[in-house]
Parts: C-alpha cells; structure tokens; sequence
C-alpha cells in the first residue's frame, strides 16, 4: 500500500525540484566529473521535467518557511532564475564526488515542516545531502526554546546539518518586511557557509493567491500580480516546491505522518495584513464568487509571470536602442517605446544609478515618465537612494545627486 495521497504530492513535488537541482549541478561539474546523485536517482521523464520548469509562486504565512517567532515568511528578492549563471556556483567549490547539499527552511509550521519530510524521504533516494535551517527571530517569548525543538525535529528526520539561527529585527519597511529581510540575511549566510546549492521554501498555493491579492490592493503592476517565483535568489538559490499544493495538503501530511507542527500566533494576528487578509479576505471572496478563487488567483499568478518576463526582455533588449553615443537616454526615441516598456527601461536605470529596487515604486516611474510624456519644464525629479531624474537637452539624465 502507497503513501497518503497528501503525502505522496508533497514528495513529488519535491522529487520535481531536487531533479532539476542535480541537472543543473551536473553542469556546474567540471568536465569528467559525475554527481553520483544524478546517476542514481530515478529519472524523470521529459513532460515531467518540462512541468517542473514552468512551475511558480507567493510569499508568506503560516506554512510559510522558516520563522520561528515570525508572522509571514515574504516573498524573496527579485533574481536570476535558475544556476546557468555567468558566476560559478556554491557547489563547483566542493569536491565533484561529494553529492549536493540542500537546505530546507523550517519554522516548525505545518507547511515547512512537511517540506522538510519531503526532503528528508526523497534527499535518501537521490543521493542529495539534506540539511535544515530554522530562523529565531526573538519576537514572541520562548521563541528561541521553539527553534530548538523545531532544530531537534529536523535532526530526528535525518537532516545533517541543522541549525536554529537567531536573528536581529530591525525596524525598516515595517514589522513584517524586516523580519523577511533578516531571515533571508540569515538564510543567505547559512546556504553560503555550507555550500548549499538550493534553500527549500513551504510556500503554498495559498500564499500565491494572498500575495496576488496584497499585490492588488497596492495598485502594483503586473510584476507584482505575478506573485512569488518558483526559482528566486542569486542563481536560483531559493526554490519553492509547494506552489501548486493548498494548505490543507500540507496540514494532512503532517497529520497522517504524526509530524507536531507549531502554528505561529502572528498569522492569527488581525494586526497583521496578511493575517487580515487570509482569515477575513479570502473567506469573503470565496463566500461572494464560489470556490476556486485560490487556484484561480494562483493562475493569474503564473500567466501574469509570463507577461512580465516577456516585458522584461523586451526592455532590456530596447536598452541599448534608446540611448545616444555616450549612452545617454535620449527622450524622443523612449517617447516612441509602448508604456510598459518604457517605463521598463526607465526602472532599469533608476536601479543602475543606485536607487534601491524594493523602495522604488510606480508613483516614483509614473513622474519619471512625465518627463517624456508629459513635459513642459518641470525640474528634477527625487527617487529613493538619493537617485535624481532630470531632463536636460533632450536627454534624460538619471544619477546618484
């Protein structure tokens, strides 16, 4: 007799994602040299592999991975999206024989404590070392004795090696985004210091649909309604294998297999945005237009992913075509560009000239793009990071003032 069927979804999904791990980290090798584990894990086949490829997804919750004493997990800073990148991998510094190492994130939630069960059975089969990092983040009393339950459960899986880490929160962004960017710092530094060639993240289908949703009520564009990546991070460090499995999945995977989960208070929190819009909003939505939203919100996710990329593309291919000898912007010829990709471009330069990508928003494009549109003498622009936008001979001129 198989396993529950929960259980079986949550290993598959994750088999899917350790598969594409071990083709990407066979050609990081360098010539000559195998990974054993990608010889002797089952193969999967092509469909399978192309499924795997277009996967993708959202930020945030009670599953959500890795925060003990934490609210949402958050969606990870934009990146590369797979290890075919133009800098070597964490893993090319290893010895070719020894087999890679991924790290799951665990806060102890139901969510990532099913990953981190999924990795565990599935690393075994393939040959993969399986590790697993839980983040203390000292908001809540007794959060550092949970970590180290949450640190003992892991080990107890088999995982090797595990670690409960304690953060410091700051202030800026809010209560929510700084506790994301300290557990993505601490995440970062542990992949880094073990040589791990992914971190495995729990969020869920559910989490998609909730940050589509935030996405939408901030007004964002279509980058932002395309949710959470299946691959993010520098060179696809962080991968989420469950965006396509709902909650309760997960939730029925830890109880058919006695796995103790810890849910975070703060997800229960009506302070909290997220919590407000999980435990009222969607309940609403669902009341009001019939089951279906989540996987329908989840949808519009991934087609509005695919929009952006191409957008993207476009932009940075347009780049070059829109700037003068010396490489200035010249406005004419962005003015003739179609809107989505000129202010494409125009984000792209902000960032270049050191405006900070997560504090640069539509508002700050929208009045950078008056100056193409809709000029009539108006002076500098200020963007974040002390970045000033000014129009000056025909040029559009975007630097660090």
């Amino acid at each position: 007799m198989g396993p529950h069927p929960a259980v079986a979804a949550i290993r598959l999904a994750v088999r899917r994602v350790l598969h594409d791990l071990l083709n990407e980290y066979s050609s990081h090798l360098p010539q000559g040299s195998h990974a054993p584990s990608a010889e002797r894990g089952t193969r999967l086949s092509h469909a399978t592999a192309a499924a795997c490829a277009t996967a993708s997804v959202p930020a945030g919750a009670d599953g959500s991975a890795a925060r003990a004493g934490s609210g949402t997990f958050g969606a990870a800073p934009p990146g590369p999206g797979s290890l075919a990148g133009a800098l070597p991998h964490p893993a090319c510094a290893t010895r070719a024989e020894e087999p890679p190492l991924v790290l799951v994130a665990c806060s102890g939630g139901a969510d990532s404590m099913a990953l981190a069960s999924a990795l565990a059975f599935e690393a075994r089969k393939l040959s993969v070392r399986a590790g697993g990092i839980t983040v203390d983040h000292g908001l809540q009393e007794g959060s550092d004795l949970r970590a180290a339950e949450v640190a003992i459960r892991l080990s107890s899986m088999g995982l090797d090696p595990v670690e409960a880490i304690t953060v410091q929160v700051g202030r800026a962004g809010g209560p929510e985004a700084a506790a994301r960017d300290a557990r993505y710092g601490a995440l970062d530094e542990a992949a880094e210091r073990h040589g791990a060639v992914a971190v495995l993240l729990g969020h869920t289908r559910d989490d998609q649909a909730e940050t589509v949703l935030l996405g939408l009520a901030r007004g964002s564009g279509i980058r932002s309604l395309s949710g959470m990546a299946a691959v993010s991070g520098v060179l696809g460090r962080y991968r989420r294998p469950f965006l396509h499995i709902d909650r309760q999945t997960a939730r029925k995977a830890c109880m058919v297999q006695s796995l103790p989960v810890w849910d975070d208070p703060h997800n229960a929190d009506p302070a909290y945005t997220r919590s407000r819009l999980r435990h009222e909003g969607l309940p609403a939505l669902e009341k009001a237009l019939g089951k279906g939203v989540v996987e329908a919100l989840a949808r519009t996710a991934q087609l509005s992913r695919d929009d952006a990329d191409a957008l993207d593309t476009w932009a940075a291919d347009a780049d070059a075509s829109v700037r003068d000898e010396t490489g200035q912007l010249e406005c004419a010829k962005l003015y003739a560009l179609p809107p989505a990709v000129r202010r494409r471009v125009l984000r792209r330069a902000a960032i270049e000239a050191g405006a900070p990508a997560g504090s640069l928003f539509a508002r700050h494009l929208e009045e950078v793009d008056r100056l193409i549109t809709g000029w009539r003498g108006q002076g500098a622009i200020n963007l974040p990071g002390r970045v000033e936008a000014r129009r000056q001979s025909g040029r559009l001129v975007i630097r660090q003032g």
